[in-house]
């Protein structure tokens, strides 16, 4: 496995990573510094005092230039991910044995095949649902043959994952899902899970976003005010058991503390404060 970063963790850069970014400081924090100042004169201002066109950066060469160097450097890394999903104890002790899967309408079939077998789901029911998956409509190239995850941790009661977390299935099964009759069963089925994944760049198209995730982390750390960068990722390729690095349940204390005080040395940047640093909303 690739050397394993966290890109919100400045900590977790090895030396080589940081020997780049030290040596591009300056410049970093000057493009961050300019942007923040743009966002509050421009982007977010109104009134005959706004500038009639977008300032320019005089950091932003310098910025992009050291993003191209950071991409070649991040290559060879991996980066820790969270998925969030709800699965049961069986699915969970297939991940920790075979490795993490692609979804594709055959492993959705495999998946409700097997809960009809334990008889967790009707027959009808799990026909029903894989009837209506995304993956027999327009969506099915989107969806098939990846495995989705997020860059940063977050908090269970986010708008974004709670409905990950409340019904089995996911965006392929569950997520479109209104009827009460096919959703109900869904949500009596498993526990919420967070997954968390040591993510080779290699195996995905966003190394990139990581470049400007560690880039972003690192001027923050030297006072800066940048976006959070956080960013969505898949992989489509499997990954094997040893990819999983922990899987958090919602009845374990670490479960609610992701996103808010775990993992160790993750420092979460809450909507009240962003705000106040930049004037937008997280």
């Amino acid at each position: 496995m690739p050397a394993l970063i966290d890109v919100w963790d400045e900590h977790t850069f090895d030396p080589n990573l940081l020997e780049v970014l030290d040596d591009h400081a300056t410049p970093i924090r000057g493009y961050f510094d300019t942007e923040h100042a743009i966002f509050l004169s421009y982007d977010n201002a109104s009134g005959p005092d706004r500038p009639v066109m977008r300032p320019n950066n005089p950091h932003a060469g310098a910025y992009y230039a050291l993003l191209d160097i950071v991409d070649g450097v991040m290559a060879s890394r991996s980066i820790g991910a969270f998925h969030y999903t709800r699965m049961t104890d069986d699915e969970v002790a297939d991940l920790r044995r075979t490795g993490i899967h692609l979804s594709t309408p055959d492993t959705l079939r495999r998946r409700l095949d097997a809960l009809v077998a334990s008889g967790a789901l009707s027959a009808d029911i799990a026909n029903r649902l894989y009837c209506a998956s995304p993956f027999h409509s327009e969506q099915r190239d989107a969806r098939s043959g990846k495995f989705w995850m997020v860059s940063h941790p977050v908090a269970v009661n986010d708008s974004g994952v709670a409905p990950l977390l409340e019904r089995w299935g996911g965006e392929v099964a569950s997520f479109w899902v209104s009827d009460a009759t096919l959703s109900a069963p869904l949500a009596r089925l498993g526990k919420g899970r967070i997954v968390e994944v040591a993510v080779p760049l290699g195996a995905t198209r966003h190394g990139h976003a990581a470049s400007k995730a560690v880039i972003a982390t690192f001027g923050r750390s030297r006072g800066a005010i940048p976006e959070k960068s956080a960013f969505d990722l898949y992989v489509q390729a499997p990954l094997p058991a040893a990819a999983v690095r922990a899987v958090h349940t919602e009845d374990e204390a670490t479960f609610a503390a992701v996103g808010r005080s775990y993992p160790a040395g993750y420092v979460d940047i809450d909507k009240g404060r962003w705000k106040e640093l930049t004037g937008q909303d997280d």
